[in-house]
């Protein structure tokens, strides 16, 4: 029976892409599972990033273009629980609202797909990559800043589609979406960290719920993995400090030391690649906020200031 401190019914709000019904989906009988006769209904809201699918990511706005309407859908009691990829959640956000939940995280690793070269070494000079991250751009370039590095917009397959039908020579995407989507066979090379750090919060799911509303909160606590949130937390407070929104070249990585200390590198690019500065730190994973301030810090105090300025003015 599911506990009378629980909610017998939930809605939880989701963008309507094939990606974040699968996750919502995967939320909802996760929640089922851990509360037998939970009723859950998936309520499906169109962002401003799904309504407008062509226009660069920057030039509407960038962050919470994912995020911001279902966010009010949840603040304005339409939906109970919102469920994010975690890399598209702002790191502030309405008030009242509580990250009450972080699952066991996927595989952080971004995924080349190159049908013709295979390896990012083996494309040759001048060839077309595309992506819609300025991270991915900032970090590609950086290694490789002979290619041809375009942006591209549209959901996972769409751009998959670009480097499978030729009109590209590879895409870079998240392997997360594209394991979760059963599309990973097409990868022809992780890029792992530490060779290429991830976005802030890649490959997690955010779950989100109002902060007054103990009975769901609790009910999300079912799902919560304390080792993957003590990590993004850490990647969120780093990108915070900074003043960044997922929109910045940044990447961060936070993770679990085998001595159980918290471990998190983070670096910030030049758009075009040509400047990175690093830092990485260890800390209490029971205190992630001090660790991603004290990397923020590092990274300030080694320039990041003024690159991320010069990006911001750049836009």
């Amino acid at each position: 029976m599911t506990s009378p401190d629980l909610p017998r019914s939930i809605r939880v709000g989701t963008r309507g892409s094939r990606l974040a019904r699968w996750q919502a989906d995967w939320v909802a009988s996760a929640l089922r599972e851990r509360s037998p006769g939970l009723a859950v209904e998936l309520v499906e809201i169109k962002t401003h990033g799904d309504r407008d699918r062509n226009s660069p990511l920057a030039a509407i706005g960038g962050t919470g273009l994912f995020t911001k309407e279902i966010q009010r859908a949840l603040v304005d009691g339409t939906v109970d629980v919102a469920v994010h990829s975690l890399k598209d959640l702002p790191t502030s956000g309405p008030d009242g609202l509580a990250l009450a939940a972080v699952p066991g995280r996927e595989e952080v690793a971004d995924a080349l797909i190159a049908p013709e070269h295979r390896r990012l070494d083996a494309l040759p000079a001048g060839a077309s990559v595309g992506t819609g991250s300025v991270r991915r751009r900032a970090q590609i370039l950086h290694m490789r800043p002979d290619l041809d590095v375009r942006a591209v917009r549209g959901n996972v397959e769409t751009r998959l589609n670009m480097a499978l039908e030729g009109k590209l020579d590879a895409v870079l995407l998240a392997w997360a979406g594209l394991h979760r989507l059963g599309l990973h066979a097409h990868v022809t090379q992780r890029l792992e960290p530490p060779t290429m750090l991830p976005a802030v919060g890649q490959g997690a799911l955010g779950i989100e719920c109002r902060a007054d509303d103990a009975p769901t909160r609790a009910l999300l606590a079912l799902l919560d993995d304390p080792a993957a949130h003590a990590a993004v937390v850490a990647e969120r407070r780093a990108l915070a400090e900074l003043e960044g929104g997922c929109m910045i070249p940044m990447a961060a990585w936070g993770r679990m030391g085998d001595d159980g200390r918290l471990l998190l590198d983070a670096s910030v690019f030049a758009p075009d690649g040509l400047r990175a500065i690093s830092a990485a730190l260890d800390g209490d994973p029971a205190d992630p906020d001090d660790l991603g301030r004290r990397v923020a810090q590092a990274l300030r105090d080694q320039g990041a200031d003024a690159i991320l300025d010069a990006f911001r003015a750049g836009r």
